[in-house]
């Protein structure tokens, strides 16, 4: 079956936060439901905890590091999960009840399988 990356962009929130709690309760509860076609995912540290990697003048150039992500945007890629589906329809009715789509977005991408 394909899988499908479901990339949730979210303002910019520490998940480990105790004020998350309520949130994280209903992530707990899309995991529960969702369990059978999860196959890996995460939640990821606030945006302040980022480093940003350039390479000058391509391969074997000068590593440049910045702190933060690469844009500041609004809404910022906040986690993801990746889902085994039977198609896109099923991934975007899936990704539609992940808490993040109600107030934010959630980006469904077909995953190339290298079969590696």
């Amino acid at each position: 079956m394909p899988q499908y990356a479901a990339i949730i962009y979210s303002p910019d929130v520490d998940w480990t936060a105790p004020e998350q709690a309520a949130e994280m309760g209903e992530y707990d509860a899309f995991t529960a439901a969702a369990g059978a076609v999860i196959r890996g995912g995460a939640a990821l540290y606030p945006t302040s905890t980022a480093t940003t990697v350039r390479v000058t003048g391509g391969k074997g150039g000068d590593v440049v590091t910045s702190d933060g992500p690469y844009a500041e945007t609004k809404e910022v890629l906040t986690g993801f999960y990746l889902l085994e589906c039977a198609d896109l329809d099923e991934a975007v009715r899936l990704a539609a009840t992940i808490p993040t789509a109600w107030n934010g977005a959630v980006e469904v991408r077909p995953v190339i399988d290298f079969g590696r």
